[in-house]
């Protein structure tokens, strides 16, 4: 008996563990209610984003196993710096852009309608691009916690907007900014992205279920103006 209880104290020491680190790898963020954009000072540097350098790296996965990944283009952008500080920044993301990288042929052309909402009677299972074409993530803040940076900022996707923290480095390389994010994860339902969603129809069952999170990676490269 005690032999049988230590095995079960075991393995839930054990699920515990691999539970904490893949949280902490994940980066999970806490969408947030909006807040107030950070506007530029008249002293501060002023960058555009090089949007053929910059990109955003996505992966979408089902927790009976299986997923996908791509990208999706910067169309726009511009960041200020106040000295070493990053003190501003905005960033329009061209959601028409979406790209799957692990297809080809058919499967990556329907996977990719599929997300956009280009398919007849699927618009609205994801991003339906054609009413919400662009979505934007706008600086509210930056902090250093927990041996990071966070990026602090607003993320309007699909006509909603929540405040979301991101951890990031940022770096001169000449006269260039480079934003680089760690991977970390959105709830998508948080935006009302919610096909295959357990959370939100809880009938769901098998193949048909896709997680809710969302890994996302962020690679922005601007150019001193």
């Amino acid at each position: 008996m005690k032999k049988v209880f230590l095995n079960m104290f075991v393995v839930a020491a054990l699920g515990m563990s691999v539970t904490s680190c893949k949280n902490e790898a994940k980066n999970e963020t806490e969408a947030k209610e909006a807040e107030e954009v950070v506007a530029a000072t008249d002293e501060a540097a002023n960058f555009n984003v090089a949007t053929e350098e910059s990109t955003i790296m996505w992966v979408g996965t089902k927790p009976v196993g299986g997923g996908h990944e791509g990208t999706i283009s910067i169309k726009e952008g511009s960041f200020s710096m106040l000295g070493e500080e990053l003190e501003s920044g905005k960033i329009v993301i061209d959601m028409k852009s979406i790209k799957a990288t692990d297809l080809e042929g058919d499967k990556k052309t329907n996977l990719e309608a599929h997300l956009m909402g280009t398919v007849e009677g699927k618009e609205g299972d994801f991003f339906n691009v054609q009413e919400y074409p662009e979505a934007t993530f706008e600086l509210t803040g930056v902090e250093n916690k927990d041996n990071k940076t966070w990026l602090k900022g607003n993320l309007t996707l699909k006509g909603n907007t929540k405040n979301v923290n991101i951890p990031a480095t940022t770096s001169m390389e000449g006269d260039k900014l480079v934003i680089k994010s760690e991977k970390f994860t959105i709830d998508r339902t948080d935006w009302d992205v919610n096909y295959g969603s357990k959370s939100v129809f809880d009938s769901l069952v098998g193949d048909n279920v896709i997680s809710d999170d969302i890994q996302l990676e962020l690679k922005v490269v601007a150019n001193k103006a």
